[in-house]
């Protein structure tokens, strides 16, 4: 609105002037600058506001609007994540890594889910989200670095227990309870059929079930 009020500002000005402005070629070239810069600002400034503009990030859509964990799983605590895979695995904690790209709509939707996880396990396991976009081409990973576990699909979601052994891949859009069971089993909780909160089985369960 500014910029308008001074390129109107700028007409207004020499609108009594035009007939000076015609005869004089060097004022008539410095007006004929200063509205043309002022109109390129203004359309600059206008379509940098439309492009932008909130109401182009959609969830359903292959297009790159920024992170998916800020802007569709409403939660910024995911990236960049706490704990890195090192650490994780040096301090014997189970990682859940998610492989992802922003511009994927499958990411986006999926990225809801890893609030999810986020939300039950997130102080007994490190929540690892991973952007393949962020891998340095190398012609072999080590088991310290996301990259080995990554299949080339997303999104992906790969589980390690505490000694870092693969107990999960699960490709593309999978279910919270398919997820859910694995961590259960990592965590030693009761099956979701006889507690929908999560709970440790008791000394006598647990010894029962390993002498069966």
């Amino acid at each position: 609105m500014i910029l308008i009020k001074l390129l109107k500002s700028l007409i207004a000005k020499y609108k009594n002037r035009l007939s000076f402005l015609l005869g004089n070629r060097q004022h008539l070239n410095q007006f004929i600058t200063q509205v043309a810069f002022i109109s390129f600002i203004i359309f600059l400034t206008s379509f940098s506001a439309w492009w932008t503009s909130p109401a182009m990030a959609t969830i359903n859509d292959d297009r790159y609007e920024g992170n998916i964990f800020i802007l569709f799983g409403g939660n910024g605590s995911l990236v960049p994540p706490r704990m890195d895979l090192p650490t994780s695995l040096k301090r014997e904690k189970p990682a859940i890594l998610v492989f992802y790209v922003d511009d994927s709509s499958d990411c986006k939707q999926f990225s809801g889910l890893v609030n999810r996880i986020q939300e039950f396990y997130g102080r007994a396991a490190s929540i690892i989200p991973v952007t393949v976009d962020s891998f340095v081409e190398k012609d072999q990973y080590s088991p310290e670095e996301p990259a080995y576990y990554y299949s080339g699909v997303v999104p992906e979601t790969v589980i390690l227990d505490q000694k870092g052994k693969v107990v999960y891949d699960g490709k593309g859009q999978v279910p919270y309870e398919e997820i859910d069971d694995v961590l259960r089993e990592v965590f030693d909780l009761l099956p979701r059929s006889e507690s929908q909160v999560l709970k440790r089985r008791s000394f006598n369960e647990f010894n029962s079930g390993m002498s069966e």
